[in-house]
């Protein structure tokens, strides 16, 4: 006899010993003795009348041979004291099952790791063997970045984390994640109590984004805005760096409760901005590089790493509200001047405008107040017209200033757009980039020329039965008209009818006093006939010389006709 081998004598006591005094085998995990073998099964003795069979793969582990041999002692599961072949029904795996059960309840109650194999791939993720008990483990918990070929973690022991068991439904599931992000968290920690700011280190690049790189030191990643890469405008990272490059940063900022790492690679570089004010001083003239243009204005490299702004308002004299991309486009080179800089907080404001000359300016030059001059109606609105002049410069007249009348509305209506006028030039603001001009004023300009007592001559262009309408000789068209009342249309009472004069006949009139208000003139005929009968008495003679007056105006007329 076999010294390994128990008696039968011995098994009967083991089993007793394992079973109590209860007779009742079904449902129960038992020790057995391996008999034989049948093909593919093990004929297992558990002390009963008649043994049972269970198939050698429920002894083998995933991946591997089985493990038994005659005469061995193993646990195995009572599932039917007898089948319809008087049989009883046993399963080592449903017995391993249930001691796995047993111990992973205490290990998850525990928060403890379990042992076990990934051995197949299902829907959704991978089955994992638990040392009997089978677990489910979901993809997304494989590993802390989805992974193409899992082939090299199948059938190999490894540690997992169950997060939930439900042993009535004998659903478990597990993580290796968990696993793995603790490990990273341990080394993490660890390696950044080794860090310090200002610390320079390589690390590899793994991910590029639009605003910055990933860049692993060794086992924790850190942060590189696109900011910080350097002093030059970078549009995207990818410009200076790939993934799996590998480049010398120096860390900026570290926060050790969120385990967060900020990057710089311009900070390994010369400030280009030390000493820029000297550099480019204001009113200098420079040239730069457009490098991105914006709603709000253009930006100018003045070298590698120092941009100015060029602001909308600062590109053109005299095109406003326009996009800066019709001024100037990205890369070309333009010439600007420095208007404000400001190191500290790396700024410079740039001028194209301010390399031009100043067309208002020029204007305020060229044109002083009070000069004439003549432009196309651009714009026509309720408080005045608009004016194109010379240098793109545009003027405008107020409503009040575009004619005689006291409405200004009245005194718009008289013009459309296209009409070329000419108006007196009333005030030029170079600084607010604004000229005044007027209309009216050129009439009452033209009016100030002619004193009391003057001759002027005039144009009909108009009869009324109250008198006549004329515009003196010489004036344009919105040059103010003047009314000669019938009163003062002759000295003879006989001659004062308007019907004596027609439209575009031309007479001499006389200035016979200056209007206070309008400052215009009133024009009368019979203030010049009677001015010119005084002069001819005083010339040729008077009533009291016996002389009529008939015999005084005729040698008056035939001296005028002698000279």
């Amino acid at each position: 006899m076999d010294p390994a081998k128990p008696t039968r004598e011995e098994f009967e006591a083991l089993l007793t010993a394992s079973m109590g005094s209860s007779q009742s085998f079904e449902g129960r995990v038992v020790t057995g003795k391996v008999t034989g073998f049948d093909k593919d099964l093990a004929v297992i003795d558990v002390g009963l009348k008649s043994e049972g069979c269970i198939p050698l793969k429920e002894f083998a582990s995933p991946g591997a041979d089985p493990d038994i041999s005659i005469g061995d002692m193993v646990e195995v599961y009572v599932e039917r004291m007898e089948n319809m072949a008087g049989e009883i029904v046993l399963s080592h795996e449903r017995a391993r099952r249930e001691a796995a059960w047993d111990k992973l309840e205490k290990l998850y109650e525990a928060g403890e790791r379990v042992n076990g194999t990934m051995f197949s791939r299902v829907k959704g993720g991978f089955m994992v063997d638990l040392a009997g008990a089978v677990a489910f483990l979901p993809g997304s918990q494989v590993d802390i970045r989805p992974i193409r070929d899992v082939s090299p973690l199948m059938n190999i022991p490894q540690p997992f984390q169950v997060l939930k068991m439900d042993r009535k439904r004998g659903n478990i599931v597990v993580s290796r994640r968990t696993i793995l992000e603790e490990a990273r968290a341990e080394q993490r920690s660890e390696l950044i109590q080794n860090l310090e700011e200002k610390q320079i280190v390589e690390g590899i690049v793994k991910n590029v984004t639009d605003y910055g790189a990933f860049v692993d030191l060794g086992g924790i990643d850190g942060l590189l805005h696109v900011t910080d890469m350097s002093y030059r405008r970078i549009s995207h990272p990818s410009e200076i760096m790939n993934i799996g490059d590998t480049i010398k940063v120096e860390i900026i900022r570290i926060n050790k409760d969120t385990q967060r790492v900020s990057l710089g690679m311009k900070h390994l570089e010369s400030n280009p901005w030390e000493g820029v004010a000297e550099k480019y001083p204001v009113e200098g003239k420079f040239k730069g590089r457009v490098t991105n243009i914006a709603d709000y204005g253009a930006f100018v490299e003045m070298e590698p790493g120092v941009e100015g702004l060029v602001h909308v308002s600062e590109m053109s004299w005299t095109k406003k509200n326009i996009h800066p991309g019709k001024i100037v486009s990205t890369s070309q080179e333009v010439e600007v001047v420095v208007l404000e800089v400001d190191e500290e907080k790396r700024r410079i404001s740039l001028g194209f405008k301010q390399v031009l000359e100043n067309p208002w300016q020029s204007f305020m030059e060229n044109h002083p107040v009070g000069a004439v001059i003549e432009g196309e109606i651009k714009n026509i609105t309720e408080f005045g017209l608009f004016v194109g002049l010379e240098g793109d410069v545009d003027g405008m007249v107020h409503a009040s200033d575009a004619g005689p009348d006291k409405s200004g509305d009245e005194n718009l209506a008289k013009y459309n757009m296209g009409d070329i006028v000419k108006a007196v030039v009333l005030e030029v603001d170079v600084e607010k980039e604004r000229v005044s001009l007027g209309i009216k004023q050129l009439s009452e300009a033209s009016a100030a020329k002619h004193k009391k007592n003057d001759i002027v001559t005039c144009i009909v262009t108009d009869v009324k039965d109250a008198g006549i309408e004329v515009r003196i000789s010489g004036d344009d068209e919105n040059a103010p008209v003047y009314f000669i009342k019938r009163t003062n249309l002759s000295r003879d009472r006989d001659e004062q009818r308007a019907d004596r004069f027609h439209t575009g006949q031309k007479l001499d009139t006389m200035v016979a006093s200056i209007d206070r208000k309008t400052k215009l003139p009133n024009l009368s005929i019979k203030a010049l006939q009677i001015a010119e009968e005084k002069k001819a008495v005083a010339q040729y003679g008077s009533p009291d010389s016996g002389a009529s007056l008939g015999d005084i105006l005729g040698a008056a007329l035939k001296g005028e006709e002698e000279k």
